[in-house]
């Protein structure tokens, strides 16, 4: 509901369900929603925006009489534009333009290990990937179970979500422990936790890891939160965790013909200071020369932040059975795994972050 409209100099004011706010009169003729202005089968903006007068103004505005809408008649507009109540609420504090839900951040000693699990018959009923996105959102990762154990299951449930992502490795991917692979996880020694692509300016959104076998002694799949680690370093380290946030640390992939390199910090953040991506990737780190401050406080932070991240109090362990398959979301919570001996075979896809993100808005979480 709409109320109180009061028309100023460079805006005007009301109340939105309410709560007092204020809207700029560029902001209300920039994203009007008139059919001259904005097409809503494609939710484009029509409107030239750089032709505005600067200094533009409605030359009359009032509330239609149910308080449903705001109604402003603009100079440069043939006709009225009217402005939702719902339309004004959800824009009536300035936010996150992603419109994602806030991280909750975990450690061991917080996580129900039972709630991260979902069956995956759970996964094809009317409310498809609904169950999945949800733990994805509020742990990072899920652990589907009963899963088809081949590539089809994983290719499926990787199309539910959004679609298999091409790398340099192809798209479906199966491996076991191979020597002659020159990658550490094709090796059967621990592998510390760490987060995949930083050699990628646009790291993989979500990974899917499937047991397809198991015959083995050890091998325990390791889950770390990333945002608790964030967390935890910006209340007990800040400058640490500053460090973090301004330097940039490059990741390398060199071998089969290609040399891949990107770089961003270890902590990537949002204009308004929320933490929007984790990269770490102790073995994918390549050498770099900064100035020496910079380099003294770069190698303060990366080795406080893999402490923390082999902290067994930081670490879902879980050894996954064959039918389990290991859901993640590669923005957030760093993966590894315990040394293994025996054969242990794995099958999996990678998700672009942009589809990951898109599925979380179209199941209704954000």
């Amino acid at each position: 509901m709409l109320d109180h409209l009061v028309l100023g100099d460079t805006g005007l004011s009301l109340s939105v369900n309410g709560a007092d706010t204020r809207f700029d009169y560029f902001w209300l003729r920039d994203n009007a929603r008139d059919p001259v202005s904005f097409d809503s089968r494609s939710h484009q903006r029509e409107l030239f925006t750089a032709a505005l007068d600067p200094a533009i103004r409605p030359i009359s505005a009032k509330l239609k009489s149910d308080a449903s809408a705001l109604v402003l008649d603009w100079p440069d507009l043939d006709g009225q534009a009217e402005y939702d109540a719902a339309f004004l609420a959800e824009f009536a504090v300035p936010g996150d333009g992603m419109h994602l839900p806030a991280p909750q951040p975990w450690e061991r000693a917080t996580l129900d290990h039972d709630a991260v699990r979902v069956p995956f018959d759970a996964l094809t009923g009317d409310d498809g990937v609904t169950p999945l996105m949800e733990r994805l959102v509020s742990y990072g990762f899920a652990v589907v179970t009963g899963t088809p154990r081949n590539l089809d299951a994983v290719e499926e449930l990787s199309n539910d979500i959004g679609y298999v992502r091409q790398t340099i490795f192809g798209g479906l991917f199966e491996f076991e422990a191979n020597e002659d692979m020159a990658d550490s996880a094709y090796t059967p020694k621990e592998l510390r936790p760490h987060t995949d692509g930083t050699y990628s300016h646009d790291a993989p959104g979500v990974q899917l890891l499937l047991c397809v076998d198991y015959n083995a002694q050890g091998g325990e799949s390791i889950m770390v939160d990333g945002a608790r680690i964030a967390a935890a370093l910006k209340a007990e380290a800040p400058t640490i965790y500053d460090d973090l946030t301004r330097i940039g640390v490059t990741g390398i992939y060199k071998g089969d013909g290609v040399v891949l390199r990107a770089n961003r910090p270890v902590l990537r953040c949002h204009a308004d200071g929320r933490l929007a991506q984790v990269t770490f990737n102790n073995y994918d780190r390549d050498t770099m020369r900064l100035p020496d401050r910079d380099m003294r406080a770069l190698y303060a932070g990366i080795c406080r932040f893999d402490q923390m991240a082999n902290d067994p109090a930081m670490q879902w362990r879980y050894t996954l059975q064959p039918g389990d398959m290991l859901v993640f979301d590669n923005w957030r919570v760093l993966h590894g795994r315990g040394a293994f001996s025996g054969m242990r075979k794995m099958a999996g896809s990678y998700i672009n972050r942009e589809d990951f993100e898109s599925r979380i808005r179209s199941c209704g979480l954000a």
